[in-house]
């Protein structure tokens, strides 16, 4: 006996791909992701690398995951493939401190986000 295989978590024809410790704050984060909602792959890939924001980078490794889930995974055809979904949220937080004057000190926050991506096939029409 052993433990039921767990449900798959998007539709049937939809694949997925989390970057789960992207360096950064989600505030800058969601900005890319905005980016890409609702794009073509083709187009949401030229769109990430010719941004001049540092975490676009980060975006296009995940969004290229979610291309090689679609197809390797599911079969699905990579020229009909659309960013359905693209959310951002808080990960970790390293805490560091720094001296300043006087003999006190000052935390230093620096956060890490996550990113899920979902890219659905969709019917030429």
């Amino acid at each position: 006996m052993s433990k039921p295989k767990s449900p798959r978590k998007v539709g049937e024809k939809e694949a997925l791909a989390v970057g789960t410790t992207i360096r950064g704050s989600a505030q800058k984060l969601n900005l890319v992701a905005a980016l890409i909602r609702n794009k073509k792959v083709g187009d949401a890939m030229n769109i990430l690398s010719f941004s001049k924001k540092a975490m676009a980078v980060d975006v296009r490794k995940v969004l290229a995951s979610a291309v090689a889930n679609a197809e390797n995974n599911h079969n699905l055809d990579i020229d009909a493939l659309v960013v359905s979904e693209a959310s951002v949220g808080k990960a970790l937080s390293m805490k560091r401190f720094a001296a300043r004057a006087r003999g006190r000190s000052t935390q230093i926050i620096k956060p890490f986000s996550r990113v899920r991506i979902v890219v659905r096939e969709q019917e030429e029409a």
